[in-house]
């Protein structure tokens, strides 16, 4: 009868005997090496080849590709022999490493940048636009009519009052300016902007806006700006008798171009449609010969 238990603890022993061998093995490249050089020397010797004839050049290329592929079989045979001793064990962890011919691939790179498209939100800005930005934000529309066109009815007329900011002979408001105030439509229940679209009939040397909000000391001032260039005026807010009254006046040495601009002024409200009714503006202008004041509502 088979003794197992005898026949395992054999196989055992020739498997630790196998391992040991196996971890204690260190293939001689270099010897390797030498040897297949030897064997291709010896090969291009053959006998029978008469005296007189020379052989030129190496070994031929089948014979190189022949050890090289010798070599490689002798490593590989070498790990595989490594790997069966110690496939039933516990073998130790290790890492494997390879050699390759060039750098790894770069992973590819966009050729492109995206950006999502800018634009302006639709709610109200914080504050007034940055220093030269020209232009009103979203929301803000133009109430004053194109060159060559008849202006529509406006909510102010020309006042022939005292104008201290321009030197020259009172004329007729009409004469030098149009005017008209009006609530921007991106206005809402919280936030309100108010609008003074000036038409300048011809150049300007001087040129004072003000726009008055009522609100009993109820409203905020969130911010301003107008459409022409920024660093052309001085601009004050300031709060009397519980009104926010905004005032842009153009510096001396500057010129306003005949054509239309807006002048526009931000601010926080209470909760509701808000009534602009008692809100009100002034518009004082001169050239070097004329000055005039034009004053409206937003009724």
């Amino acid at each position: 009868m088979r003794d197992d238990g005898h026949d395992d603890r054999r196989d055992d022993a020739v498997r630790e005997k196998l391992r040991g061998a196996a971890r204690a093995h260190r293939p001689d490249r270099e010897r390797m090496l030498a040897r297949v050089e030897r064997g291709m020397a010896e090969g291009e010797r053959p006998e029978g080849r008469s005296k007189g004839t020379r052989r030129v050049g190496g070994a031929s290329w089948p014979r190189v590709v022949g050890a090289t592929a010798a070599v490689a079989g002798i490593f590989a045979v070498a790990g595989y022999g490594v790997s069966v001793a110690l496939r039933d064990g516990d073998a130790p962890q290790s890492v494997a490493t390879s050699t390759s011919s060039g750098p790894p691939a770069a992973s590819p790179e966009p050729t492109g940048t995206f950006a999502p498209p800018t634009r302006r939100p639709s709610g109200p800005p914080s504050s007034s636009p940055g220093a030269g930005e020209s232009g009103k934000p979203s929301g803000s529309t133009s109430r004053g009519p194109s060159e060559g066109a008849e202006p529509p009815k406006s909510s102010g007329k020309p006042t022939d009052d005292e104008d201290t900011t321009a030197s020259g002979k009172r004329v007729p408001a009409d004469r030098l300016l149009w005017a008209d105030g009006s609530i921007d439509p991106g206005s809402h229940a919280y936030w309100s902007q108010s609008d003074i679209t000036v038409k300048a009939k011809k150049p300007l040397t001087s040129l004072t806006v003000q726009l008055r909000v009522a609100g009993s000391g109820q409203v905020e001032d969130t911010g301003n700006w107008r459409s022409l260039p920024e660093g052309d005026f001085d601009v004050s807010v300031t709060e009397r008798d519980g009104d926010l009254v905004y005032r842009w006046t153009l510096k001396r040495g500057r010129t306003v171009p005949a054509g239309e601009h807006v002048f526009a002024g931000q601010f926080n409200h209470p909760a509701g449609k808000r009534d602009a009714g008692d809100d009100s503006y002034e518009v004082r202008a001169g050239t070097a010969e004329e000055r005039a004041v034009w004053r409206g509502d937003f009724a």
